[in-house]
């Protein structure tokens, strides 16, 4: 196949559609640097249309002398079932095989012709056919485009030859850990759903899908009210809203015998699966909750939530000095090859979640990290904290953003989700209304003693039993609240001890540092704390000594005390009795 005629498959797709670099956006050709401001006050309108037979036109236009025009339907792997499951990827496949009217060689001499890329991409919810080319050829891309979609030259020979390509591209990604423990985490949290299928499907399905499959799946959902013609950059709408007229006005809007394919109910089951492989160098492990829908008023406080925990990869500057204290802990103590915060929304579920991988030593320490980490979003979460996850995600908006190809990816998607096109001072507005509180409430609604979804592809031995992880979900929490009420109440108590009791001489001899230990020592005995932590048979019976173990053989988290690490600013003295108090009652 012709160069300029490429196939992106759906994890390309899904890494486009999620994971676009964050390039400064150039709203015009001659800016050399724009403003955060100037962005959201210059981000082009969104025009929206509708034909007559429900087919939707949107487009923005930046004045690029190129432009991206596509369709984007709702289509994916959940609107199969178990017999069809990678229909629509292999409906990807075919596209490009020609169509009726244009054979496959005719079809990329047209695209080459043109100087344009032709790729598609299929997801869970959603498919995509779409075409980068020169602005003054918008018409002939359009024209391809639907072609592409309403004429499937979908002859057997192709169809076998396709299949050969299909099992083949299923092997290669089964070399692709990230993606198999992602789709493992999908098939374990939405467990007995179409959500919890693959996008590919299985293999045994790539084998037995025959011609009548294809054509009934197209019949099911290729309609006009399921699609959006999208478009950006050098593109005039009242000329996008006649093309499509002209190429998409005979599309049927009609079901057979009325049977609209709808989504099933969806239900997540917290659960894990694991597939152990020793011979692996690494392990991959995901841990997620149920997270909000792409609707929800929520999704904000997620992302902000998100953005806090961020990202962390080997290969990143910073060390010690990177904003994420997770990113940090993974920096200084080489929990793991890197780490990344992920929330994948549906229609009417999301996965809140984060993937990483990391030495079969580190698993345990990681996956403790990792839920801290959650735990403090619910928490002890700051200002500072929410501060700077809002001015990452702002970036990381206006940042993707930063050519036609994702601006119209993002206008189709929006459109299906939606309804219509979130601007990106609406985004704005909505992510400054975050605040501390919102954003512990909202954690603490999706995380908190929630049942969590855990897959794990690799050397993972040493990941903790699931009931350890699920307890975590609920006991990091008590541990905190408990840890940070002392701590408060000490803070408040000693200032008032110490100066009602600098006029005795047995204390007045010591430093200030002494008298607030003595002072919190006796605090903790008045109010029943210190008998409660140390058991009455410990005052008459001297604990029989234990031998210390090597230090090697002390678990990692043991070693730097992280169950009495507390995010306050109190005096180091207070903490030293607390932590002096556990060691004794261990």
């Amino acid at each position: 196949m012709a160069a300029s005629v490429c196939r992106v498959g759906s994890t390309v797709g899904r890494a486009l559609a999620k994971n676009r670099s964050p390039i400064l956006l150039s709203l015009r050709r001659g800016q050399a640097s724009v403003s955060y401001a100037q962005s959201l006050l210059g981000a082009p309108e969104t025009r929206l249309t509708a034909l007559d037979n429900g087919l939707r036109v949107a487009s923005e236009e930046t004045g690029h002398a190129t432009c991206t025009v596509g369709l984007w339907i709702s289509a994916g792997s959940r609107y199969e079932n178990e017999k069809n499951n990678g229909a629509g990827f292999f409906l990807e496949h075919m596209a490009f095989k020609g169509t009726k009217n244009h054979p496959q060689t005719a079809l990329e001499q047209q695209v080459e012709s043109m100087g344009a890329h032709l790729s598609a991409y299929t997801s869970r919810e959603h498919t995509a056919y779409y075409m980068k080319t020169l602005a003054k050829d918008l018409p002939k891309a359009v024209e391809l485009l639907s072609e592409v979609v309403q004429s499937f030259s979908l002859n057997e020979a192709d169809i076998e030859q396709q299949r050969a390509v299909v099992l083949r591209e299923l092997a290669e990604v089964e070399n692709n850990l990230q993606d198999v423990c992602l789709d493992m985490l999908h098939a374990t949290a939405f467990q007995g759903t179409p959500l919890g299928q693959s996008v590919l499907g299985p293999s045994d399905n790539a084998r037995t899908l025959t011609r009548q499959n294809l054509v009934d799946y197209i019949n099911s959902h290729y309609k006009a009210p399921r699609m959006v013609l999208a478009a950006a950059g050098g593109v005039n709408h009242e000329e996008l809203v006649s093309l499509a007229r002209s190429h998409f006005s005979g599309m049927s809007f009609e079901y057979e015998g009325d049977a609209v394919p709808l989504l099933s109910p969806c239900r997540f089951t917290g659960s894990e699966v694991r597939m152990r492989d020793d011979a692996l160098p690494l392990a991959h492990v995901a841990i997620a909750v149920e997270g909000a829908n792409a609707a929800s008023p929520d999704i904000v406080p997620l992302m902000v939530a998100n953005s806090i925990i961020g990202s962390f990869d080997l290969t990143y500057g910073g060390g010690e000095n990177l904003s994420s204290r997770l990113a940090r802990l993974a920096a200084e103590h080489k929990l793991c090859h890197s780490f990344q915060a992920f929330h994948s929304s549906y229609s009417d579920t999301g996965l809140l979640g984060i993937h990483f991988v990391a030495d079969k030593h580190y698993i345990e320490d990681m996956m403790h990290w990792s839920q801290n980490a959650w735990m403090n979003l619910c928490t002890t979460v700051t200002e500072s904290d929410v501060a700077r996850g809002k001015n990452a995600l702002k970036a990381s908006l206006v940042g993707q953003l930063n050519g036609t190809t994702p601006i119209c990816d993002d206008i189709g998607r929006h459109i299906l989700n939606y309804g219509r096109r979130i601007p990106l001072a609406e985004w704005d507005a909505r992510i400054d209304a975050v605040t501390p509180k919102v954003l512990r409430d909202v954690c603490s609604k999706y995380i908190y003693d929630k049942c969590p979804a855990v897959a794990a592809v690799g050397p993972v031995e040493q990941l903790p039993d699931y009931n350890r992880m699920r307890s975590a979900m609920y006991w990091l929490r008590v541990l905190t609240m408990r840890g940070v009420r002392v701590c408060l109440c000490l803070a408040l108590l000693l200032p008032w001890c110490v100066q009602s009791q600098r006029s005795i001489p047995a204390l007045a001899k010591l430093d200030e540092d002494t008298q607030r230990d003595v002072l919190a020592v006796d605090i903790l005995n008045r109010s029943g704390v210190l008998n409660s932590l140390l058991r009455s048979e410990h005052h008459t019976v001297l604990r029989r000594a234990r031998a210390p173990r090597p230090a090697s053989q002390v678990p990692k988290r043991a070693q730097q005390g992280s169950r009495f690490a507390l995010s306050l600013d109190v005096p180091t003295s207070i903490l030293s009795v607390l932590i002096d108090l556990a060691k004794n009652q261990d």
